[in-house]
This record gives structure tokens, C-alpha cells and sequence, in this order.
């Protein structure tokens, strides 16, 4: 892995530039959909990255890719975000190679469809509170209270409509990611002045998780008549929020939820 940096330094290939030149992002979740463009965003912006995710191979390809397009440096770790010991491991493989981290995402997710409320199982229950909840609860817990002991850092939340707008449909899904915006809050309290947090509140995006929304022309169709907007988004559509809260662009923005929803929750 090579001879971590002295406590303090900040990470980047020679000559780059960018925003976020000389800055590690950790991005759970990060080598598909959502987490991915966030990951490819900061690396063109000059960060070095490390992208967590449940399949090793695929953090490990984008590494490669994000290297040979943008000689930045990349690491893939794999972590499952729910088991308490993956996210101790993915910030000691994230300290051990670069020494210090200024950026981390807590994007990592999941919404298992289920037929009925009364269907909703234990497992099926503690599994989305497990990834969606207790996994960025610990990842905050590590990463913050060294930014705050370090040169601070940036903490984002990725969240959704439905922690405002439950849906039946998704209802553990809402209350995980209901309970991940009150962690915004905490943790902002908990390491400012230094650490910064904020979330991102996502509405329908065309990611892996929209192919089990069912008929996706219909869904479309919807969004162009009810969505301000006239569509749903992009997963490059969340690069911008995401790189102005990791930025110095966003330094007086702490406990900020951004709406990123196409005005559909308006």
C-alpha cells in the first residue's frame, strides 16, 4: 500500500489542481450509481479517493479508471457499511494510507421492496437501519472526532424524499434516512467548529435502484407532468451539491439540507 503521509499532509498527484486539490474523500457506496459520480467528480476536482462498497472488484476497476484519466490516487476498500468492524477497518485502510481524510460521504444504501407493512420482517427491518443508519452513525463517529482533532473536514449525508415524505412503499427506508438527517444534526453539533455536515436529500434518480421501480417510462412520464423540472435526475446531477459541501465554496454551511429532488417535493 506504500508509506502512509505524516499526519496533516494533504494527498495529491503532482501538478493537479482543482477544487479539492490535496484532499482525501471517502465515499461509501461509491463504485456504481450515485456514489460513483460523486467519486469521479472529486477525482477530477484534484482529490485523492477512496471508494467503499460491498464488491471489492468494482471499487477496484473505478480505482483504475480514476487513475489512468485523472492521475489521481484511488483506493478501494471493500466495506459493508452495516457490520460495525467493515467501517473500523474502512477508516484505519483510509488513515493508514493517506494520514489524514478531509471528506467523507455517507451514501452507501438500500430499500428493499416488500408486499405489505405487515410483511416487513425483523432481518428485512434491521438490514436497511443497519445501512442506512448505524453504518454512517459509526463512519461519523471515527472520521469526525479525527477531522475535529486534525485540520477539520466535511461530512455529507446522502439522503432521501422519503425521509419527509414517507411512502408506505418505503417506510424503513424514510425512517433510516429520517434518523441519518438528525445524525446531520448531532454531528454537526457534536465536532464543529472545525467539521462541517450537511445532507443531501435526493429524490428519484435513474440508478440501479430505479430498475425495481417497475414500468420506468411511466415514472418518467410522471415527472415530466408533476416535476418543476420535467424529469427525473441523473446521477451526475448530484456532483455539484456534492462537491460544493465538500469545498471551501461551502465553509460557512453547516446543518444545511439541500433539496436535490427536481422541485418535486415543492
Amino acid at each position: 500500500m506504500g508509506r502512509a503521509p505524516a499526519e496533516g499532509r494533504r494527498v495529491s498527484a503532482p501538478g493537479r489542481d482543482g477544487v479539492l486539490a490535496g484532499r482525501v474523500a471517502v465515499v461509501t457506496g461509491g463504485s456504481r450509481g450515485l456514489g460513483r459520480a460523486m467519486v469521479a467528480g472529486f477525482a477530477a476536482e484534484g482529490a485523492a479517493v477512496v471508494i467503499a462498497s460491498r464488491k471489492l472488484g468494482a471499487c477496484e476497476e473505478l480505482a483504475r479508471e480514476l487513475r489512468e484519466r485523472h492521475g489521481t490516487e484511488a483506493l478501494a476498500v471493500a466495506a459493508n457499511v452495516s457490520r460495525w468492524e467493515d467501517c473500523d477497518a474502512l477508516a484505519a485502510a483510509a488513515y493508514e494510507r493517506f494520514g489524514e481524510v478531509h471528506v467523507l460521504v455517507n451514501n452507501a444504501g438500500m430499500s428493499p421492496l416488500y408486499p405489505s407493512l405487515e410483511a416487513v420482517t425483523e432481518e428485512l427491518w434491521d438490514k436497511v437501519l443497519a445501512t442506512n443508519l448505524r453504518g454512517p452513525f459509526r463512519l461519523s463517529a471515527l472520521f469526525g472526532t479525527r477531522m475535529a482533532a486534525g485540520s477539520g473536514g466535511s461530512i455529507i449525508n446522502v439522503s432521501s424524499v422519503e425521509a419527509a415524505t414517507p411512502t408506505p412503499n418505503a417506510l424503513p427506508y424514510g425512517a433510516a434516512k429520517a434518523g441519518l438527517e438528525a445524525l446531520t444534526l448531532g454531528c454537526m453539533r457534536a465536532f464543529g467548529p472545525k467539521v462541517r455536515v450537511n445532507t443531501i436529500r435526493c429524490g428519484p434518480f435513474r440508478t440501479d435502484i430505479s430498475k425495481a421501480w417497475g414500468d420506468i417510462a411511466a415514472i418518467e412520464e410522471s415527472a415530466r407532468q408533476r416535476m418543476p423540472l420535467g424529469r427525473i435526475g441523473e446521477p451526475e446531477d448530484i456532483v455539484g451539491s456534492a462537491l460544493y459541501l465538500a469545498s471551501d465554496a461551502s465553509a460557512y454551511c453547516t446543518g444545511t439540507t439541500i433539496r436535490l429532488d427536481g422541485g418535486g417535493s415543492r
